[in-house]
């Protein structure tokens, strides 16, 4: 089938395959997986995985299970489950009951090992590591191994020690027997089991041997009827190993392995070995860093779910590599947000703006439209009164060219209330410019000269007399380099000094005061903020910028 012509990935074709009549999986229900290891917490490489396996199970009617991959026992942790489960509901999908662990079949596992050192397919190895790595051989050098051909019921004595604790770790190996001359070195009599000594964090000391991923993988798909296992592309070499194991084991069912291409994006990394280092060393608050690229970094900054599913959407399926630019991440937010965030007015740097010939005590009240893009968001109250804030970048004693925000003897629009010119400003000691004067042309309600003036800047304002403080914090790329992992000394020596601003004593329209994560704003000029879920409190408001109002995607 032409998957292009047909509106389909290249999965869903394959799928098409199996289900028609005479496919491997003709009357089935299609079931699928999703198996992360629990030693972390998911970024956007496994949103797309995720997005794939829930994705694909849900176009088809069919199911997919969430199995936690742990039977690598260092660094697993019930946090990290926890973590998972609610960044996979946050994106809008669920297994039902169908939550497992590879631990779950740790002894269903060791029996198949058992079958097939009894069929003469698996060994006993005592080669250490550094011998491993000696008599692996190259492509026109097969590897060895004197134990090889050691006896069935010799191995199956050791394999049963091995199991019992008797054995140093890292002394011994079970593996498979399977081609030494082979040109995919996966199947160079791979390792099935290692010894380790380590705490599992659900089955604590029972079992001091595990099964290697490899050999795990294919056993716990068919233990779940699993119909597709979709891999990320760097499981390809692995496949015939996969199907290798299926084939020997007799196993309940037969799934299928079919690999995808990774997400990669610029200014990123995505190992979570590299992302746990920064946690680790403290080059970010956490695993919810905003800079992170994890998922719950990125609802902390802002991200929604409606966007990374379009992001994912639009970057489609494929098996060929590539790196997707940060730029469209942001761009598929900021489309998002345009349509579902209200409008608000801020100050991040505020200078105090006071209407001379306005009267004092007075304040009024505008009416005005919480978005121009969503008819249904309906309307705000902003108060205006004498004393105002504005941005200090909107006032220039001395004008550069071109500039038409305030200057003395310029006029320019306050958003939704009157035009007003500027009349001079104060300074203090230091000749540091403390306040701006102006005045308001009262005939101009709603930013309109009734005598047809024409003024070409606007600026956006906050009523002093009702403005809620917050701290804002504005956030850039953590890497500087858009290939951090390719950085020539590293990729930390390419962090970003300069990916976090603080700013403190902002001010915000009084609309804003109660705000709660999650709720994002369109901060009028400035780009799209929202409460920070972690540090914002009542009375101790924290903004995050999720992303800037200009899209710096080519489209």
């Amino acid at each position: 089938m032409d998957a292009n012509s047909a509106g389909k990935n290249f999965i869903e074709a394959l799928i098409d395959e199996d289900l028609a009549e005479g496919g491997r999986f003709h009357g089935m229900t299609v079931h699928t997986r999703f198996p992360p290891e629990p030693n972390g917490y998911l970024h956007i490489g496994h949103a797309k995985a995720l997005i794939i396996d829930f994705g694909t199970a849900k176009k088809y009617g069919g199911l997919c299970n969430l199995r936690m991959d742990d039977t690598n026992p260092v660094r697993e942790d019930a946090e990290y489950v926890d973590a998972i489960k609610e960044d996979i509901r946050w994106l809008g999908f669920d297994w039902g009951d169908r939550f497992h662990y590879g631990s779950d079949y740790f002894e269903e596992t060791y029996n198949y090992a058992v079958k097939l050192i009894k069929k003469g397919l698996a060994y006993v190895c005592q080669l250490s590591p550094e011998e491993l790595k000696e008599r692996r051989g190259d492509l026109t050098t097969p590897a060895t191994s004197p134990y090889r051909d050691r006896p069935i019921e010799e191995s199956l004595e050791l394999f049963e020690r091995m199991k019992n604790g008797e054995f140093p770790e890292g002394s011994m190996t079970l593996r498979a027997k399977i081609d030494l001359a082979s040109g995919n070195f996966n199947l160079r009599d791979p390792a099935l089991y290692r010894i380790r000594y380590v705490d599992h964090h659900r089955t604590g000391k029972k079992w001091c041997i595990f099964p290697m991923y490899d050999f795990a993988h294919p056993i716990q798909d068919a233990i779940e009827g699993i119909t597709h296992s979709l891999c990320s592309l760097e499981y390809e070499d692995h496949r015939p190993l996969y199907d290798w194991v299926i084939e020997n084991i007799d196993p309940p069912s037969r799934p299928r392995q079919i690999e995808f291409s990774r997400l990669n994006i610029t200014y990123t990394v995505m190992s979570k070995r590299k992302l746990r280092q920064l946690v680790e060393e403290g080059y970010v608050s956490g695993w919810d860093d905003p800079r992170m690229p994890t998922l719950c970094g990125l609802r902390r900054r802002g991200y929604t779910p409606a966007s990374i599913l379009s992001f994912n959407e639009r970057n489609g399926v494929s098996k060929v590599n590539s790196i997707v630019d940060y730029a469209f991440l942001e761009h598929c937010l900021r489309e998002d947000l345009n349509l579902n965030a209200n409008r608000a007015m801020a100050v991040l740097r505020p200078i105090r703006l006071t209407v001379t010939n306005y009267p004092e005590g007075k304040t009024e009240f505008f009416k005005v439209e919480n978005n121009p893009e969503n008819e249904g968001a309906g309307f705000r109250e902003v108060s205006f009164s004498r004393r105002l804030w504005i941005e200090a970048e909107d006032f220039e004693e001395v004008p550069p060219k071109k500039y038409n925000r305030l200057f003395p003897g310029n006029e320019v629009r306050l958003k939704s209330a009157y035009i007003v010119k500027c009349t001079g400003c104060v300074k203090d000691g230091e000749g540091r410019v403390t306040e701006v004067l102006c005045e308001y042309d009262p005939l101009s309600y709603g930013g309109n000269a009734a005598d047809g003036r024409k003024v070409r800047g606007t600026i956006h304002w906050v009523d002093a007399q009702t403005a809620v403080d917050a701290e804002v914090r504005l956030y850039d790329n953590l890497f500087s380099d858009p290939n951090p992992d390719g950085a020539e000394g590293g990729f930390l020596s390419v962090l970003n000094p300069n990916s976090l601003t603080v700013l403190k004593g902002c001010k915000l329209e009084a609309g804003l005061k109660d705000a709660k994560a999650p709720a994002s704003f369109q901060f009028l000029r400035l780009g799209y903020f929202c409460v920070d879920s972690v540090d914002s409190a009542p009375g101790s408001l924290v903004f995050n910028r999720s992303v800037a109002l200009k899209d710096s995607y080519n489209k």
